[in-house]
């Protein structure tokens, strides 16, 4: 509590939730995403079936059709994991949930498994936006690499 009243900030890992391709967030084919409607993040064309946690901290959201998990960090800070762009008209088919509300959840714990190829089929795409929900007027996520990641991979991203 003492940090974040004297605006100290403690160092927060934050890994890969999936391997893939990392892009900007303005990539992402949804004008929502890509203008930041919903916040500033980043977004992967997935390679692998499994989402893990990026973060430590407690599962605040999952929404009805699977497709989206929302998740505060022990830090403050909330992150949405919105699984492909038009998923939420799969009605659920192709995800398998693998935490609940209110779990907590360590970085690199899968929170989801996710039937790509059915995706891919079904909905506009794929490419699964990475969003921080809460971030100050003046923060801003930078993508430390673009291009092939691991998942669980650190140093992603940084935000300034």
């Amino acid at each position: 509590m003492f940090k974040k009243l004297f605006g100290k900030k403690e160092t927060e890992k934050f890994l890969s939730p999936l391997k893939g391709e990392l892009i900007p967030i303005t990539e992402v084919p949804d004008e929502v995403f890509a203008g930041k409607m919903m916040g500033d993040g980043f977004a992967i064309v997935p390679k692998d079936n499994t989402v893990v946690s990026p973060i430590t901290g407690k599962v605040i959201n999952i929404f009805p059709t699977k497709h989206a998990i929302g998740i505060l960090a022990d830090s403050g800070r909330e992150i949405l994991i919105h699984v492909g762009i038009d998923t939420v008209e799969l009605k659920g088919e192709g995800f398998e949930t693998l935490v609940g509300i209110d779990d907590h959840v360590e970085a690199g714990q899968p929170l989801l498994k996710v039937d790509f190829d059915y995706v891919g089929k079904n909905a506009t795409s794929v490419i699964t936006p990475v969003i921080f929900t809460n971030l100050n007027e003046s923060e801003t996520v930078t993508l430390e690499k673009q291009g092939a990641v691991e998942q669980g991979a650190e140093g992603i991203i940084s935000i300034k």
